[in-house]
C-alpha cells in the first residue's frame, strides 16, 4: 500500500516537473518508509517567512554546489512556479548580485559564505536576515539551503547524477556561471 501510494506520487512529481526521478523510484523499491521521510524535506520550510527570491537564491546556491543539470533545472522550475521573475532567476545562476534584487543578494551571499564556512562573511548577513525577516526568516533560508543539497547529494550518490545540462528561465537557455558553482 506504501509502495503503491508513494510510487504514485513520484508519477504526479515526474509529470509535474518533467523531471527523471528514478532515484526515487530506486530509493522506493529498496526502503519505501525511508523515502516517504525524505520526501517531507521540501515541506519543511515556511515559504511566508522570507521573500521567494531569498528563498530562490538560497535554495539554488544549495543546489549549484551540487549539481548543474537536471535538479538545478527542477529548482529554477519550482522558483518560477513560487512567484520569482525570470530576470531574477538568470541573475541568479549567473552570480550577478547585482541584478538579483537586494533580498535575493542578501541570501546568495549568505549562503554561499555558510557553504564556505567562512563565518567572518556569514555573521553580519546572518544578523541582516534576522533584522530584516526575523528568526523565521533565517530558519527558512537555513533549511532551503540545507534542502536543496540533500536532493543532488542522494541522487549522485545513487548513481543516478547526470553531466551539466542547459538550464532554461521562461523558455531562454540561460549560462550557468561556474564561479555560481563553485562553494
Amino acid at each position: 500500500m506504501l509502495k503503491a501510494m508513494l510510487s504514485r506520487w513520484i508519477d504526479g512529481f515526474e509529470k509535474t516537473w518533467g523531471y527523471d526521478a528514478g532515484y526515487m523510484r530506486y530509493v522506493l523499491g529498496a526502503a519505501p518508509a525511508s523515502l516517504l521521510k525524505f520526501s517531507f524535506v521540501a515541506g519543511v520550510v515556511d515559504r511566508k517567512a522570507a521573500p521567494a527570491g531569498a528563498l530562490a537564491a538560497a535554495g539554488l546556491a544549495g543546489t549549484l554546489a551540487e549539481d548543474c543539470g537536471p535538479c538545478t533545472q527542477i529548482s529554477v522550475d519550482m522558483a518560477a512556479a513560487g512567484g520569482v521573475e525570470p530576470e531574477v532567476l538568470r541573475a541568479i545562476l549567473a552570480g550577478d548580485e547585482a541584478a538579483m534584487g537586494e533580498d535575493a543578494a542578501l541570501a546568495w551571499r549568505f549562503a554561499r559564505a555558510s557553504l564556505a564556512r567562512d563565518m567572518a562573511a556569514a555573521d553580519p548577513l546572518r544578523d541582516e536576515i534576522v533584522r530584516r525577516w526575523g528568526p523565521k526568516g533565517l530558519t527558512a533560508i537555513a533549511l532551503q539551503l540545507t534542502g536543496a543539497r540533500m536532493y543532488p547529494t542522494l541522487k549522485y550518490a545513487l548513481g543516478y547524477g547526470k553531466a551539466c545540462s542547459k538550464v532554461v528561465v521562461a523558455g531562454v537557455a540561460t549560462p550557468v556561471a561556474r564561479v555560481a558553482m563553485a562553494a
